[in-house]
């Protein structure tokens, strides 16, 4: 069973930083695309950045200079260090990931973690 567990969510000050982690568990071959979303209360699910096996990343607009992605192939672990937060960064961060196992290549999500930026 494939699972993918974050951690790192919290409350922090307008302007400070959080660090996301994102590890993959169970029987994989390996972990191609991973990326992390968020869901804002009343808002669709969005793209935060993803980040490829060979290490291209992307990012939404809103981002862009605030957050860093990256990943450790060696224990199938993504990060999402965010700095500058903003109040609008609140949400619930989601981990993604395309996971070759056994079963063929499917994407999972995490269970989800609370990013809170609040005075």
């Amino acid at each position: 069973q494939v699972q993918l567990v974050e951690s790192g969510g919290g409350l922090v000050r307008p302007g400070g930083s959080l660090t996301l982690s994102c590890a993959a568990s169970g029987r994989i071959f390996s972990v191609n695309t991973m990326g992390w979303y968020r869901q804002a209360p009343g808002k669709e699910r969005e793209m935060v950045a993803t980040i490829t096996s060979g290490g291209r990343t992307n990012y939404v607009d809103l981002v862009m200079g605030r957050f860093t992605i990256s990943r450790i192939h060696a224990n199938n672990t993504v990060y999402l260090q965010m700095s500058s937060l903003k109040p609008e960064d609140t949400a619930v961060y989601y981990c993604n990931a395309d996971i070759w196992n056994m079963y063929g290549t499917k994407n999972y999500w995490g269970q989800g973690t609370q990013v809170t930026v609040s005075s």
